[in-house]
């Protein structure tokens, strides 16, 4: 009899295979008193068969069993080779076309030639199933209870926190906060990721920083102090916040805008790209390269109606926000929001998340109709999006941070700045529109000098 092993375990904490390792050794002792030979051996470490995920091991003992190079299955327990009923009818078909039987270590031998032995295997794989949901059933209601009480739920280490998710660690709480206020002052998730990769700084697994494994981390609400549970935020947590709540709103509005760009392109090696607008048609300017010549240039998107040298009109504007920041008064853009508009807008924040709550309650208590819910929803939902964009526009202010507003160091803090971070106070400053030139050269042209006519630029400085 040529003998099959089966073993998988679901979850391999340690990483090291210790326990389809020792089921391996209980199914070898007992291929060996029945006098079998073994086949192979296939195995599935830290797979769960309840989920549904792909199990290669158990895919290659189908393909053994299909090929007729296997005799009899050996596995652990039965509930190791099947926790779903439609893996268990497919397991079951290919066993009685090919002659195959199944034995277990600890539940026994099944004859699956047999109305009986089908009938048994069904059961097992029954209560294997219920088992299973049970488990989760009791894993949620106590992850529900936890989160209530404003407890950590457990699970993998969150970065910015110690293993026991509560206790805050310091050096990772930095990077946290630095990437919340560079997101807040422009910086793409792209360039920050990149920066903090540069510097050798890795996740809480270990892993190099995609802008996508940064995104999750900005906008948990655990970094403000929240407590999470399926998706809602339920109060106050029991952990130190690492960033205020303040901040956090911010960059989950921003970062929850469909209209932010999340990807790198040509576009964005421009400043004024998608910034500028074209004086004939108001659509988009976006910076392509100009024919033969191959120079970066400014071309409307929609027909071409205007053109101008990128680096022309980039050295321009740049000249335009320097000279701005560099006067006096250039700190008063710093008051983008008082810190009384930004709590009354949290404060709106909160009582508008509690009707909508309180809606949902009223519609399952039978107070008010579906028709009533989703009116009053829309309702209030709209007010929500108003007031969390209050929240994201209060995070324009860091884009000037550290700048050294009405100081002659601006321009030197400038020239410093990443463009992100360059479009961002741009786009807060400037309203800007390429006209379309006059026909021949400017008033006063030099030979050797630029064509390049400030006059067709117009400039509508922001409140």
């Amino acid at each position: 009899m040529r003998a099959a092993i089966y073993c998988r375990i679901s979850r391999d904490r340690v990483g090291a295979g210790l326990g389809v390792q020792r089921q391996e050794e209980d199914c070898r002792e007992l291929v060996e008193r029945q006098g079998w030979d073994v086949a192979g051996i296939y195995t599935d470490n830290d797979l769960s068969a309840y989920r549904g995920k792909p199990r290669p091991g158990y895919r290659e003992l189908l393909k053994a069993m299909t090929a007729g190079a296997v005799d009899v299955v050996v596995a652990w327990h039965t509930d190791r080779l099947h926790r779903s009923p439609v893996e268990l009818e497919k397991y079951i078909t290919t066993s009685e076309q090919r002659g195959i039987a199944t034995h277990t270590v600890k539940a026994g031998p099944l004859d699956l030639s047999t109305p009986s032995g089908r009938l048994v295997a069904r059961q097992l794989g029954a209560v294997a199933r219920y088992e299973v949901e049970h488990a989760i059933e009791r894993q949620q209601r106590s992850k529900r209870q936890a989160a209530t009480a404003g407890r950590w739920k457990g699970g993998r280490r969150p970065y910015g926190y110690e293993p026991d998710g509560v206790t805050v660690r310091p050096a990772e709480a930095e990077v946290v906060r630095r990437a919340t206020d560079a997101v807040l002052a422009g910086d793409s998730l792209r360039s920050i990721a990149s920066a903090l990769n540069e510097q050798g700084l890795t996740t809480s697994t270990g892993g190099p920083w995609l802008p996508t494994e940064l995104k999750k981390v900005l906008v948990r609400p655990r970094n403000a102090g929240l407590m999470e549970h399926q998706r809602e935020i339920i109060g106050k947590a029991n952990w130190e916040p690492i960033v205020d709540e303040n901040r956090w709103r911010a960059v989950v509005a921003m970062l929850g805008d469909p209209g932010r760009r999340t990807t790198t392109t040509s576009e964005r090696r421009w400043l004024l790209s998608g910034l500028a607008r074209c004086g004939v048609c108001g659509g988009p300017v976006l910076c392509t390269q100009n024919g033969r010549s191959s120079i970066p240039s400014y071309t409307c998107k929609m027909s071409k109606h205007v053109i101008r040298i990128a680096s022309e009109l980039d050295a321009f504007v740049g000249a335009l926000v320097v000279a701005r920041l560099a006067r006096p008064d250039a700190i008063e853009l710093l008051t983008v929001a008082e810190p009384d508009e930004t709590a009354s807008a949290l404060r709106d924040a909160t009582a508008l998340r509690e009707r909508l709550d309180g809606l949902a309650v009223a519609y399952a208590g039978g107070v008010i109709d579906a028709r009533q819910l989703a009116a009053g929803s829309d309702r209030l939902r709209a007010e929500l999006e108003s007031v969390e964009a209050k929240l994201a526009v209060t995070g324009n202010a860091s884009a000037f941070a550290d700048l050294g507003l009405g100081t002659p160091d601006v321009e030197a803090r400038w020239k410093a700045l990443t463009l992100a971070r360059k479009r961002a106070v741009t786009e807060a400053l400037l309203d800007i529109t390429i006209n379309r030139a006059r026909r021949g050269r400017r008033p006063g042209w030099r030979p050797g000098e630029s064509y390049f006519d400030a006059s067709t630029i117009g400039i509508a400085w922001r409140a």
